[in-house]
């Protein structure tokens, strides 16, 4: 299939098929996936956290809404955001960069104290607000990837996240849990699967000038 035939493929899947499970294979490319999606300045101020315990999984149900698909799925995709983006987190990211690209630290000096002064002065709800930004982006790209590689997904805003933070003790992992993508396979009796999508034309969608 080619990327459009994919995306067609995909759905919001309602009901999956708790006997398959995503294989190794499969899950190394949506990992790499998530490290390579684009994020602002190039910080990552993200965190996945990948659930494949069925009693945890079933656990999570009660604070995703009573969604089943939580406790049906190969695994559930967790997006967090880490809460502490400062000086350190910041100049840790340049020293990455040093050491990848080995570009000079004259080169790099400016921009390094540029976004430090800049996180600095921003509230912590502000940073927040822009690193959950990033964690929308990389399930977009998720769901796209997943597409292609045939494994179907279910992106939900519909959990609690403070219940999710407590249960899984991201406070102590700095973290806060953002969306959540269940993924695995589709259950033959989803009706859903084969539903004709409702869009928009792609001529009311578009504007071109």
């Amino acid at each position: 299939m080619d990327i459009i035939e994919h995306l067609e493929w995909r759905y919001a899947t309602k009901s999956f098929d708790e006997d398959k499970m995503v294989s190794e294979e499969k899950l190394q490319t949506i990992y790499k996936a998530f490290n390579l999606t684009a994020t602002s300045y190039g910080l990552q101020p993200l965190k996945l956290v990948v659930i494949s315990n069925k009693e945890l999984q079933k656990q999570l149900v009660e604070h995703s809404m009573q969604q089943q698909q939580v406790a049906q799925a190969s695994h559930i995709l967790v997006f967090c955001i880490e809460t502490e983006i400062d000086k350190t987190y910041i100049e840790t990211y340049f020293e990455r960069i040093k050491e990848i690209r080995q570009t000079p630290d004259n080169i790099l000096s400016s921009f390094r104290e540029f976004l430090i002064e800049d996180f600095e002065s921003k509230p912590q709800e502000l940073i927040e607000s822009w690193a959950t930004k990033q964690a929308y982006l990389t399930m977009g790209n998720l769901l796209t990837v997943c597409a292609v590689e045939g494994v179907d997904t279910c992106p939900m805003e519909g959990f609690s996240p403070k219940q999710y933070d407590e249960l899984l003790d991201f406070e102590t992992k700095g973290l806060k849990s953002v969306l959540v993508m269940p993924i695995g396979y589709r259950a033959e009796d989803d009706m859903f699967a084969s539903f004709k999508k409702v869009r928009k034309t792609v001529e009311e969608s578009i504007i071109v000038l």
